[in-house]
């Protein structure tokens, strides 16, 4: 087995009918651990938490990753919050795993709300809200409200993004087992692309890149998910003020209510001719 950060090569043995079994090499994508150290206070009181882990793609966006997650989760306010993110040795996993641990320093002015925190410690790569001690507790205040009405995109450019987000998927293409978020303008141009093996890591790496670029808020993007629509996906993009949620797979109840009470436009099952559009129809121009 061969691993490279994003990517694992692995020998296979392919069965097909009436032909001879084959021995090949594969592609899929690599899963690993990665631990979220949190220090604030005073440097005469320094604490340190660790307060997640999250099974990821590894790769140069793991800091987005932590940066957007910690947003996400209303610990930090902006990247001005964070004095410093390094990775840091930690002897509790795998020795192979040269990078599994994130430490991240606040100055010591922020006082981070932990409660926020409240999950189990440790959360799948498939589902980041199944760890949350309640529903009550997601439902978090957004830092950004999106303009209701506000911005309207075209139908056109929506029915482009299922093919444009595809070709960008360069760890796809090898593997075929990854989730992407992207980033569009109101007219349809790409300005960021995130995988990942878990639906949320991907739009936290997004997130992640939009606060180190100081582009906050997103009030005029559209959000674009390669897969289903969670109610956690909907929670973390109400809190970076993005105005429109497409996605290729279908919307849960829950974030159907949650986008319609944050003025989100929500579409599922787009495709390059056809789109379900479940809220905030008056975004759209046909």
């Amino acid at each position: 087995m061969k691993k490279s950060l994003s990517v694992t090569e692995i020998k296979i043995r392919r069965f097909c009918r009436n032909v001879s079994v084959k021995i090949l090499s594969d592609k899929v994508a690599t899963e690993a651990p990665l631990e979220i150290v949190l220090a604030h206070g005073e440097s005469s009181s320094r604490r340190q938490k660790s307060i997640s882990i999250t099974m990821r793609t590894p790769g140069d966006a793991d800091f987005d990753l932590v940066l957007g997650f910690l947003f996400s989760e209303g610990i930090i306010n902006s990247s001005k919050d964070v004095s410093s993110v390094k990775y840091t040795a930690n002897a509790g996993f795998d020795e192979s795993l040269q990078y599994n641990t994130v430490r991240v320093d606040l100055y010591a002015s922020i006082k981070p709300d932990l409660q926020r925190l409240e999950r189990h410690f440790y959360t799948s790569s498939s589902c980041g809200v199944c760890g949350k001690a309640s529903v009550d507790l997601v439902r978090q205040q957004s830092s950004f409200y999106p303009h209701k009405d506000f911005p309207v995109v075209e139908a056109e450019v929506l029915y482009n993004l299922p093919q444009l987000i595809r070709s960008a998927q360069s760890v796809f293409e090898d593997t075929g087992g990854l989730h992407a978020s992207a980033l569009f303008d109101s007219k349809g141009q790409l300005l960021c692309l995130r995988e990942d093996v878990g639906r949320h890591n991907a739009l936290d790496k997004l997130i992640g890149w939009a606060l180190r670029s100081e582009m906050m808020p997103l009030k005029d993007c559209i959000l674009m998910l390669s897969g289903r629509i969670s109610f956690e996906l909907v929670q973390k993009a109400s809190m970076a003020g993005i105005p429109i949620i497409a996605a290729i797979g279908a919307p849960s109840s829950l974030a159907v209510e949650l986008a319609s009470e944050s003025n989100i436009t929500l579409v599922g099952f787009l495709r390059e001719n056809r789109m379900n559009v479940y809220c905030g129809e008056d975004r759209i121009r046909s």
